[in-house]
């Protein structure tokens, strides 16, 4: 008895001593024993389809050669793969964004347009009239070949947000379009685009068969929403627009952090892209200046590494406290995403199923680092890091 005493309590000190230099530190060992975030490979959830922003030159300048390559590339940019523009009401300026459409259309990206506004002779009392439904189909579908083809049109933008000066439309309004013209648009159609990702408003739009056999997916923004499962409603949901906070610096990293939470509960909900409000904006992922700020490096730990076509799969989101974790896959190459919100240094272990790995790249962006990378050493299905304090770390398999 006392042999098999002796012999379990060195078993149980070799699982506690590891096989990896961090596990080996005094904090490693001393946190074996909390929960790993367990990954399986083989329970896909949704398919990605991108990351990005939006360029909205109504508003604001369009562009230039150099923040299209900061926004766009994989090499030496976040790594975007959606671009939103607007539809203009004007067919005159229907080209005026073709340059940067036509480069993230370069860098791989897809482009998808939202109309805030039919043509004023369209509406009546900022709504969309019966009678000018083809109408309307057909400046969606002028626009659509002056640029050259976009992968989805939007044909409203919030319509739910009355107190905007953009055009209104209930949800039944907006299904009867769709039903009547969607495909004559000159492109898929994303819908119905509501304010606060309103599920009642989603439903009701779906609800028209018809409507819903012309809808590519599901998109909304979610101002004054937390990120949630919209249920089985059979198409996939798209986030089109959304910003952490307008007041402060895109190199602000409380709000950053914020941001890379909100990136995550987006993706742990079901959703399959995540387009952030303007790419360029003192408060967006590039300032002014065309500074990639820190906003956009905790885009990148995402961008970068999750590419269109890569599958989301299941893992334990929150593994302890503070620590918030996702993970995707695309053939053999596994992509761990982790957060960690605590204002100290957390060791976190990950393991996983359905792959094999033979070792990660791993990079990391801090308050004082951006994708800073190493490559840490892994043992057989598992593998152990110390997460840094505020921290968000992406490890991509060899």
């Amino acid at each position: 008895m006392k042999k098999q005493l002796i012999a379990a309590s060195v078993a149980a000190a070799f699982m506690l001593w590891g096989c990896s230099k961090e596990q080996n530190s005094p904090e490693g060992t001393q946190n074996q024993l909390k929960a790993a975030a367990t990954i399986n490979a083989g329970t896909v959830q949704q398919t990605i389809q991108g990351f990005g922003g939006a360029s909205i030159i109504t508003w604001i300048a369009d562009l230039t050669s150099d923040q299209r390559t900061k926004a766009f590339s994989t090499s030496n940019g976040i790594g975007m793969s959606i671009l939103r523009v607007m539809v203009p009401d004007n067919s005159a300026n229907f080209a005026r964004e073709k340059g940067t459409i036509d480069a993230a259309k370069s860098f791989g990206a897809k482009v998808v347009a939202t109309a805030w506004n039919a043509p004023s002779s369209m509406m009546s009392n900022l709504y969309l009239k019966t009678s000018s439904y083809a109408a309307y189909a057909a400046h969606l579908k002028a626009y659509n070949t002056a640029v050259g083809g976009v992968t989805a049109i939007s044909p409203w933008n919030e319509p739910n947000y009355l107190s905007s000066g953009w055009m209104h439309g209930t949800a039944t309004e907006i299904a009867n379009f769709v039903a009547a013209q969607g495909s004559n648009c000159g492109a898929p159609i994303m819908a119905p685009e509501p304010f606060n990702m309103d599920q009642t408003f989603i439903n009701t739009y779906l609800s028209n068969a018809t409507a819903k056999s012309k809808t590519s997916f599901v998109c909304g923004h979610i101002y004054g929403k937390t990120p949630y499962n919209l249920g089985s409603i059979g198409k996939s949901v798209w986030m089109t627009e959304h910003y952490t906070s307008s007041t402060v610096s895109g190199n602000d990293w409380t709000n950053a952090m914020n941001a890379a939470k909100e990136i995550h509960d987006c993706m742990n909900v079901g959703w399959t892209a995540y387009i952030y409000w303007y790419i360029r904006r003192s408060y967006g992922p590039i300032d002014e200046s065309s500074n990639i700020t820190k906003l956009g490096y905790v885009m990148a730990q995402y961008a970068r590494y999750i590419r269109p076509g890569d599958q989301k799969i299941s893992c334990t989101a929150n593994p302890a406290t503070g620590i918030y974790v996702t993970a995707y896959k695309s053939g053999s190459k596994l992509v761990i995403v982790a957060i960690n919100q605590n204002s100290s240094d957390t060791y976190q272990s990950f393991s996983w199923s359905g792959i094999t790995v033979t070792g990660f790249n791993r990079y990391k962006t801090t308050s004082s680092s951006n994708l800073a990378s190493d490559s840490p050493a892994i043992s057989g299905t598992s593998i152990g890091i110390t997460l840094p304090a505020k921290s968000i770390t992406t490890l991509v398999s060899k």
